[in-house]
C-alpha cells in the first residue's frame, strides 16, 4: 500500500469514526417531544450535553475482556438504535396525540395513521412513506450497532486515556446534576435522556398489567345494573333520542380565537333558527379520555360510563355485559339503532352496545363520492337516518346513536350543505367533492389546516340542528357532543381534552330535570361552564331521567 493511499484510508477511518461517534451522541441527547430540543442553534445547544449513559457505557465496555466487549458493544448499539426509534415515534405520538408511544397497547393505531397517509397522498405515496419508515428503522439498528462496535474497538485501544476522560466526565455530570446547571431553555446539561426513556419504556408491562386488574375491579360497580326496566329513563317516556357524536369537536373549536369564528358564527345561527322551531339548548363539557384520534375511546367510556383509555380497556370492555347508555334505552322499550358511517368492516361491538340495528358504510347506501377518510357527508347520514329510521310510521320510541365523520382528519375535502330534498343517493356530492379543495391543498400551511377543521365542524353541527328544524316532531330530544380534542397540529400540544356537549329539546320538562347541571343556555358553553369527566355523563343522565332524578 502506497503513502498515499495509506493516508487516505487513516482519514477515512477518521470520518467514519467521528461520523459514529456524533451519530451516538445525538441518539443518546435527542429527546423525545420536538417542543424538548433545545432552543435557538441546535448544533450549538444540542451538543452542550454530558450524557450519563455514554460514561457508563464506556466504563462496562473498558473493564469487559475483548470476546464480551464485542457482544457488549452490540447489545448495546442495538438496545440504543430501538430506544432511538421509539423517540422518534414518541415525536409523532406526542405531535398528534399529544402523549406518548405504549409499545403494548398502541400498534393498532398505525392503521389509522397508514389510512391518514393513504387519504392525504393516495396508496402510491403512503406505502412510500410506511416503506421509507421501515428502511429508516433498520436503517438505525444497523448503523448505530455498528457505531458503537467501532467506538468501543477505539476506546480499548486507547484505554489509559479512556479512563482519564471516563473519570473527568462522570466527576462533571456529578457536580452539574448537584449544581442543576442548565443550557438555554431549563435543559439541564447532565443529560440522562436515554436512561429515562429505557426506564419509562420497560415500566409499561407491568403499568399495563397492573391497569388491567384494576380495570376488572371497576367494571363490576354499577349502580345501575339491577334497576327494573320500567324505572330506566322513564321520565322520557315518549321521547325520541339521538345521541350525535361530532368527529374531533373539541373545546378549541369555540374557543381558540385563531380559528374558532367559523363555529361559533354557525352555533350562534343554529341558536336561532331552533328557537324558531320551539327548541331550547344547554350545553357543558366533558373531559375525553383520548386526545387527537381514538375515537372508539371516547364513545366507548361515554356509553359504558366506565374511564376506556386505551385498547386494552376497551377490549376488556366490549367483552362485558356492561349497562350501556344504549342498552339502558334498548330495556326501558326502545328501538336502538346505531348510524355508523365510518364502519366498514365487521363491527361485533354493536351487539356489546345493545343496537337492534347498524347502518354502516355498506348498507347506507352512499352512491357518491368518498370523502377522505370519511366515506360519506354527514347530511347524507342524516338524510338516511329519514328515511330509515325517523321518518318511519307506526313506529315505537326510537334510539339512534349517529356517528359523524366529516370533520374527520384531514378536513379535506370538505362537503357543502344542500336542500335536503336534493340529496338523493348521493350522487350529487360528484361534482362538488370534486371542485373542494383536496387535502394535499389543504395541508400545505398551518393556517389552512385550522380554518379547515373549523370549517368541517361547522358542517357537521348544521348537519344535525338543521335536521332537528328540519324533521323533528315535539318530542325529539338531541344530544350532541364531540369525541375527543382534534390533533395537535390544530391545537398545539398543550390543550386540555375537553370537549363541547349539549343537550336540545322542544319539551321544557326535559331541560328542567338537568336544571341543577348548571349548564350554559344555548349551544355554546360558557368558559365557566361545568366540565365532567366523560365516564360520568352516563350515571349522571340516567339519575336524571330515572325516578330519583325528579325535578329540580
Amino acid at each position: 500500500m502506497s503513502q498515499k493511499q495509506h493516508h487516505l484510508r487513516r482519514v477515512g477511518g477518521a470520518v467514519v469514526t467521528t461520523l459514529a461517534a456524533l451519530l451516538v451522541f445525538l441518539e443518546l441527547v435527542m429527546p423525545d417531544q420536538i417542543t424538548r430540543l433545545p432552543p435557538g442553534n441546535f448544533w450549538l445547544n444540542g451538543f452542550v450535553r454530558i450524557p450519563l449513559e455514554a460514561i457508563v457505557a464506556i466504563a462496562l465496555l473498558l473493564a469487559l475482556p475483548a470476546r464480551a466487549r464485542r457482544i457488549g458493544a452490540t447489545v448495546l448499539g442495538f438496545a440504543l438504535g430501538l430506544l432511538t426509534i421509539v423517540k422518534i415515534i414518541d415525536m409523532g405520538f406526542y405531535a398528534v396525540l399529544a402523549r406518548e408511544f405504549d409499545p403494548v397497547l398502541d400498534w393498532v393505531l398505525f392503521t389509522d395513521g397508514y389510512h391518514f397517509l393513504e387519504d392525504s397522498m393516495g396508496e402510491l405515496g403512503a406505502f412510500g412513506v410506511a416503506a421509507g419508515a421501515v428502511l429508516l428503522a433498520l436503517s438505525i439498528l444497523i448503523f448505530t450497532t455498528l457505531s458503537v462496535r467501532r467506538l468501543s474497538r477505539l476506546l480499548a485501544a486507547h484505554a489509559r486515556p479512556t479512563r482519564h476522560a471516563v473519570f473527568a466526565f462522570a466527576s462533571a455530570w456529578v457536580v452539574l446534576t448537584v449544581l442543576g446547571i442548565q443550557i438555554i431553555g431549563g435543559i439541564p446539561i447532565a443529560s440522562q435522556a436515554a436512561v429515562n426513556l429505557a426506564h419509562d419504556t420497560a415500566l409499561k408491562v407491568p403499568q399495563d398489567l397492573a391497569d388491567r386488574k384494576k380495570f376488572e375491579q371497576e367494571v363490576r360497580v354499577d349502580a345501575f345494573r339491577d334497576m327494573p326496566a320500567a324505572q330506566l329513563l322513564n321520565a322520557l317516556r315518549g321521547k325520541d333520542v339521538i345521541i350525535g357524536f361530532v368527529e374531533s369537536y373539541g373545546r378549541d373549536a369555540v374557543e381558540n380565537p385563531e380559528f374558532n369564528s367559523p363555529v361559533l358564527a354557525q352555533l350562534k345561527a343554529d341558536d336561532a333558527d331552533l328557537a324558531a322551531k320551539g327548541f331550547s339548548a344547554r350545553s357543558g363539557f366533558l373531559t375525553s379520555s383520548t386526545f387527537g384520534g381514538g375515537s372508539w375511546l371516547a364513545h366507548s367510556t361515554f356509553l359504558s360510563g366506565l374511564w376506556i383509555d386505551n385498547q386494552q380497556r376497551y377490549r376488556s370492555l366490549v367483552n362485558t355485559d356492561r349497562l350501556t347508555l344504549t342498552r339502558a334505552f334498548s330495556q326501558a322499550g326502545y328501538r336502538t339503532v346505531g348510524m355508523e358511517p365510518g364502519v366498514t368492516y365487521a363491527w361485533p361491538e354493536g351487539q356489546f352496545y345493545g343496537y337492534d340495528q347498524v347502518w354502516d358504510s355498506h348498507t347506507l347506501d352512499y352512491h357518491g363520492p368518498k370523502l377522505s377518510w370519511s366515506t360519506m357527508p354527514d347530511q347524507f347520514v342524516m338524510k338516511q337516518f329519514q328515511q330509515l329510521e325517523y321518518g318511519k310510521k307506526n313506529r315505537g320510541p326510537l334510539l339512534a346513536e349517529i356517528t359523524l365523520t366529516s370533520s374527520h382528519t384531514p378536513w379535506a375535502p370538505l362537503p357543502t350543505k344542500l336542500p335536503w330534498e336534493q340529496i338523493g343517493d348521493g350522487s350529487v356530492y360528484g361534482p362538488i367533492i370534486g371542485a373542494a379543495d383536496g387535502a394535499g391543498k389543504v395541508w400545505s400551511n398551518d393556517h389552512s389546516i385550522r380554518l379547515a377543521y373549523a370549517k368541517s365542524i361547522a358542517y357537521s353541527i348544521d348537519s344535525l340542528t338543521s335536521y332537528v328544524e328540519k324533521y323533528a316532531d315535539d318530542n325529539l330530544v338531541m344530544v350532541f357532543l364531540g369525541d375527543h380534542q382534534p390533533a395537535s397540529i390544530v391545537v398545539g400540544q398543550n390543550a386540555s381534552k375537553d370537549v363541547p356537549i349539549s343537550i336540545v329539546a322542544k319539551d321544557p320538562k326535559v331541560l328542567d330535570r338537568i336544571a341543577s347541571w348548571g349548564w350554559t343556555t344555548g349551544l355554546t358553553p360558557a368558559p365557566t361552564a361545568p366540565v365532567w369527566p366523560m365516564n360520568t355523563f352516563r350515571d349522571q343522565f340516567l339519575t336524571a331521567f330515572s325516578p330519583q332524578g325528579g325535578l329540580h
